[in-house]
């Protein structure tokens, strides 16, 4: 089960990944983001300004401030320009996931239950393909939810494969509003500590 909590793993596979232009950038851009400690959750390329090819990043433990995103794009930017995947001009943005954050991983699931996700799978899952409720459990192969409306004849409680997910993501509540922001002040106050930790060793 290590595999599904282990939220320090930079390795975890992601469960969604793009297709056609957006998965060449996504491999350009993955190992160097790796390799500064980060893990890609999505890229996109929208038609915002003209061209915005859109990069949601995180460090390990879900934290992600703007000096972050700024050290990021200074890093794949010129891998960018170098392999130039886009033949247009674009615009570069670099951001969090947010707090209603794209689930890409197992351990996003493991990480956010007891709230609310919103997911679409590929292939029907008990004559349904689009799915909304409160996540209860999670095992290797899938996750439970609590459906918030369960129409008549369906179990209030569905398990969906992780391999038929086609698109997933949180949905802002107070609740979630208010874990996330403590998750990331303990994971800030982690860091710091760990800093102040290696400071003394030296």
């Amino acid at each position: 089960m290590s595999d599904v909590t282990n939220a320090d793993n930079t390795n975890e596979p992601r469960l969604i990944v793009e297709t056609g232009l957006d998965q060449r950038v996504a491999a350009i851009i993955e190992p160097v983001l790796v390799g500064m400690g980060f893990r890609l959750v999505r890229v996109r390329l929208l038609n915002l300004n003209g061209l915005t090819l859109q990069v949601m990043t995180e460090r390990n433990d879900g934290t992600m401030t703007v000096e972050d995103c700024e050290e990021a794009s200074n890093a794949i930017s010129p891998v960018l320009d170098v392999e130039d995947p886009i033949d247009k001009a674009y615009h570069l943005e670099v951001s969090s996931p947010g707090i209603d954050r794209p689930m890409v991983r197992k351990s996003d699931f493991q990480r956010w239950i007891g709230h609310i996700v919103k997911c679409e799978t590929s292939i029907l899952v008990e004559n349904r393909k689009r799915f909304r409720g409160k996540i209860v459990a999670v095992e290797a192969e899938g996750f439970t939810i609590e459906r918030d409306e369960a129409t008549r004849g369906e179990e209030p409680k569905v398990t969906i494969p992780f391999s038929t997910l086609a698109d997933a993501k949180l949905i802002l509540t107070d609740d979630l509003i208010r874990d996330a922001l403590r998750a990331d002040k303990l994971a800030k106050a982690e860091a710091a500590n760990q800093n102040e930790a290696d400071e003394d060793e030296e």
